[in-house]
């Protein structure tokens, strides 16, 4: 369970900062957790040495959560969904209408 959570988190963090990686790191971000390609599908696909990928992987990771601490954008949207998702709980139907809409807007 515990990988499956590092995976939810690690891709929350690309949805969010992915464009300030290089796009080789994006890549390798996106084969390993996107479309859960083992260390070595990956370095057959892109021909470099396993270790290589497993270096990528490692230090994409590290950059994407150092953006995190100092712009916290997906804390705040964790907490944004919270809160909206508690507004809704004693809402009307009028009411989580006009939620929804600034959700949209938001988001």
């Amino acid at each position: 369970m515990e990988e499956l959570e590092k995976s939810i988190k690690v891709n929350k963090l690309i949805d969010f900062y992915g464009d300030l990686l290089t796009s080789h790191q994006r890549e390798i971000l996106s084969l390993y957790y996107q479309m859960d390609l083992s260390l070595s599908e990956i370095s057959e696909q892109l021909e470099i040495s396993r270790n290589g990928v497993y270096d990528a992987l490692k230090k994409g990771v590290n950059l994407l959560q150092k953006y995190e601490e100092k712009l916290h954008l997906v804390s705040k949207d964790e907490e944004l969904e919270e809160f909206l998702l508690k507004l809704k709980e004693n809402a009307s139907k009028e009411e989580i209408e006009l939620i929804d809409k600034i959700e949209s807007k938001v988001r």
